[in-house]
């Protein structure tokens, strides 16, 4: 049996990297351990949030799958720090926990040029360090001109619990136990990770008079830029916030050599998320703290499902702790004194790869047509994975046509930003995406997504032509917005003087154009229009994107430039043969580091731990010595 692209693992990295590659045209299976499992939220019942909802709208304006299924399968909608500015608003669904997944499996099941295929990949068939294809545990053998492996926590999972220690995954499935092995064997070094997930309580044992209500935003919100709000406001589910109490914090410390991770298990080596730490690390590590937030979040809707219909997720809450030791934990909490626990809490370790072995495409450097996406390369989250399946799948898809990979730039997108930190520093623990490890991040707003990547999202073929000529209407209608309030002026004249007195605005003393008067912090172009000093007809989404603009213009254009000076760095490019044992002067952890990277710019090279600028300045000038001598 023979495809041109085979993806591994069913998760949010597979299923966008398995739609990427069959929409762009080519022949694609994708291998899951369990078909139930596809499209899977084994842990928070929840899509988007803090610099994580810009990257699901960057996936929906390159042509991917979450957004519109989050806006299908969500069950409240909610604009996170509106009023902290545009650079790091971002948009978080509360998700249907059994609604998203079957979604996701209608919209693989319908797509044309893809396969599903149940079983578990155990080893890779891989020729003079090429991919040719997989092998099932059965010894069936799979064919493919590329591979792509999204394997979530499955390889070598072990579910821990106090001092037990389970060889599983999340759902009690079995695990690969042998690719990961095998992966060492064609030269990848392996990391153990870990992480967490917590309990699932019964929402009819809470009391929830003494928690806080956390409603949606009230007015409708959508990630895709495409679909419109297909819900009531009123008809969103709350979440409600409670905070841990000194009891809590007691029986953890009185406790906390029961925890697999601090004396339970004397054998772990994985290390975990550090900002997404279990609750024991929360109470050891910030012993000053009188008090953790934490959130009871439904995760579903569905009232006959008995699965999941009554569970409420306690977000903030994972731990590795025994049973016995997790009641009395959860028994502390207010307004969850006679909760019923329907599901334990538990750590999860597993294998990964180290990202550094990869290219900025995702291609392994060992194995050539051999791509990786999502926790093993060392993420953590749903987006995280979603988007490098999402370029995973593009790019094997480019590769197989003999095209230049789609490298986004950290000016261009959050999933650039992320890409670039995984194959250049590395990670020690699981990786999560923070708005701060954007240096651009006034120009990767949750707003504009489209207008930065829909043109490469049309240009790989996701996108369709009514999309495309959407955004160029868009842009189009941007333009002439902004035109027209240039032309339009306001003069102090009484009139317009007692039309402004109704907005909180100092006087004006002079003319002045539309456009100069709404970079006033206070003034909106709303107000304008009903004041009746305007007439304009545009979209919500046309008038944010000008006030964003007119507002923000000194510190975009300063972004900008800095964008500019980085990507002339970018343009210089290190040849891929140059030995950097004939770099003399460099430092020799400098030198280990470049050897490892492998950068393709001076600009990757320059974000590289451990090489400082006096080791970017000799590498230059070997640079142009090197190629004034190839000339």
């Amino acid at each position: 049996m023979k495809y041109e692209i085979i993806v591994v693992g069913g998760g949010h990295a597979g299923c966008e990297a398995s739609l990427a590659a069959s929409r762009i045209g080519h022949k694609t299976l994708l291998v899951t351990g369990n078909i139930k499992n596809i499209g899977d939220m084994p842990c928070n019942p929840s899509i988007g949030g803090s610099a994580k909802g810009i990257v699901v709208r960057e996936i929906d304006a390159l042509g991917g799958e979450m957004g519109r299924n989050a806006d299908k399968s969500q069950i409240q909608m909610k604009m996170l720090n509106y009023k902290k500015g545009p650079s790091i608003r971002a948009l978080r669904a509360q998700a249907d926990k059994v609604t998203y997944p079957q979604n996701m499996w209608k919209t693989i099941q319908n797509q044309a040029n893809l396969d599903v295929k149940e079983g578990l990949v155990e080893d890779l068939i891989v020729e003079n360090n090429k991919i040719m294809g997989v092998i099932l545990e059965d010894g069936e053998k799979i064919f493919a001109d590329a591979v792509i492996l999204t394997t979530g926590t499955y390889l070598k999972a072990d579910i821990l619990v106090g001092d037990t220690r389970r060889r599983e995954g999340p759902h009690g499935e079995r695990p690969s136990n042998h690719l990961s092995d095998n992966l060492r064997k064609l030269g990848f070094e392996i990391k153990r990770l870990k992480t967490g997930t917590p309990q699932r309580i019964d929402v009819n044992t809470i009391d929830f008079s003494k928690t806080r209500v956390e409603k949606g935003s009230d007015v409708p919100l959508t990630f895709s830029f495409d679909l419109k709000p297909n819900y009531k406001m009123e008809d969103q589910v709350p979440c409600h916030l409670i905070y841990t109490t000194e009891e809590t914090h007691k029986i953890i410390r009185d406790n906390l050599t029961k925890s697999s991770m601090y004396g339970g298990l004397d054998d772990i080596e994985g290390i975990g998320p550090r900002y997404c730490p279990s609750i024991e690390d929360k109470v050891v590590r910030f012993a000053d703290k009188e008090r953790h937030q934490l959130f009871l979040e439904p995760e579903s809707i569905i009232k006959d499902n008995e699965t999941y219909g009554n569970t409420i997720y306690l977000q903030g809450f994972s731990t590795s702790m025994p049973y016995d030791i997790q009641e009395k934990m959860v028994h502390s909490l207010p307004g969850l004194e006679n909760a019923k626990i329907l599901k334990y809490a538990y750590a999860i370790e597993y294998d990964s790869i180290n990202p550094l072995q990869l290219k900025q495409s995702l291609e392994t450097k060992k194995v050539e047509g051999l791509f990786t996406a999502g926790q093993i390369n060392g993420t953590s989250g749903y987006e995280e994975a979603a988007c490098q399946g999402l370029m995973a799948g593009i790019n094997a898809a480019l590769k197989l046509e003999g095209k230049e990979p789609l490298i986004l730039k950290r000016n261009e997108a959050y999933i650039g930003v992320l890409i670039d930190d995984l194959v250049t520093k590395g990670i020690r623990d699981p990786y999560r995406l923070l708005t701060s490890r954007a240096e651009y991040r006034l120009l990767l707003r949750s707003d504009n997504a489209d207008l930065r990547l829909r043109e490469h999202g049309y240009k790989v073929g996701l996108i369709d032509e009514e999309r495309h000529n959407n955004l160029l209407n868009k842009k189009k209608k941007i333009n002439e917005l902004m035109e027209y309030l240039k032309s339009v002026k306001i003069t102090p004249n009484k009139e317009n003087l007692e039309k402004l007195s109704k907005i909180n605005t100092t006087p004006l003393k002079d003319g002045i154009s539309a456009l100069d008067f709404i970079r006033r912090p206070e003034v909106t172009i709303k107000d304008l229009k009903e004041l009746g000093l305007i007439e304009i007809d545009y979209s919500d989404d046309i008038i944010e994107q000008v006030e964003i603009n007119v507002k923000y213009e000194g510190y975009i254009n300063k972004e900008i430039r800095e964008a500019s000076k980085m990507l002339k760095l970018e343009d210089k490019k290190i040849p891929e043969d140059i030995d950097y044992d004939s770099v003399s002067n460099i430092a020799s952890e400098a030198r280990q580091k470049l050897k490892e990277v492998k950068p393709t710019s001076i600009g990757q090279a320059i974000r590289i731990s451990g090489v400082n600028p006096a080791d970017i300045s000799i590498l230059m000038v070997y640079l142009r010595k090197y190629y004034n001598e190839s000339k």
